[in-house]
């Protein structure tokens, strides 16, 4: 299922300075029924955004009208816990692009690469601006730039870069899952295919 190509990112950014949000937290398990990728960014961080009848809890960040943005900003070890995909469906169906955290926990990473979330990985220090930054300024602005690999406080003008897999990072330029990239590369597959002995 291919998804939108990711090249420069600018946008602001929603802070959720929270350490261990795992995978339940990001969607509850009870939402797990469904095989397609759509409808899941309604119940993200469901119990957190919602009371038992269903009224938004005003004081959860993505209830604040002031936080908006294509860039989530998550506190250490984000993505923890179980392995379920839907989690990184969650975020990319609720109109993220990209989760920025000091850690996050590798499956949970593999699972955004693979459907068009960026996570960015930066210092612990680095990521205490982003929160200071936002905090002074709900609509500040942030770059996230895949090709350089690099993300900028454009405030200030200070930058970090970050390490993706370089295939990973082939995929997300061109908005590509592995599906999409073996398609992507068939005619050669065949033409090495048809230099086989066999």
């Amino acid at each position: 299922m291919a998804y939108d190509k990711f090249n420069v990112l600018t946008s602001s950014a929603v802070p959720l300075p929270i350490e261990n949000v795992d995978t339940d937290q990001i969607i509850p398990a009870r939402f797990l029924k469904a095989t397609e990728r759509k409808g899941f960014g309604d119940n993200l961080f469901r119990d957190w955004r919602y009371n038992q009848d269903n009224t938004p809890k005003v004081d959860f960040i993505l209830n604040n009208p002031i936080y908006s943005g294509q860039i989530l900003v998550g506190g250490k070890n984000f993505g923890s816990g179980s392995s379920r995909e839907h989690a990184a469906w969650a975020v990319y169906d609720y109109g993220f692009r990209c989760v920025i955290s000091s850690f996050f926990a590798d499956i949970f990473r593999n699972n955004c690469l693979n459907i068009g979330v960026l996570p960015v990985q930066v210092s612990a220090a680095f990521l205490q601006k982003i929160f200071g930054e936002i905090e002074k300024d709900p609509n500040a602005q942030f770059e996230v730039n895949l090709p350089e690999q690099k993300v900028t406080i454009l405030a200030t003008g200070e930058s970090e870069s970050f390490d993706i897999n370089k295939y990973k990072k082939g995929n997300m330029t061109n908005g590509f899952d592995d599906i999409d990239y073996l398609l992507n590369i068939k005619g050669d597959i065949e033409k090495f295919a048809e230099q086989r002995p066999f």
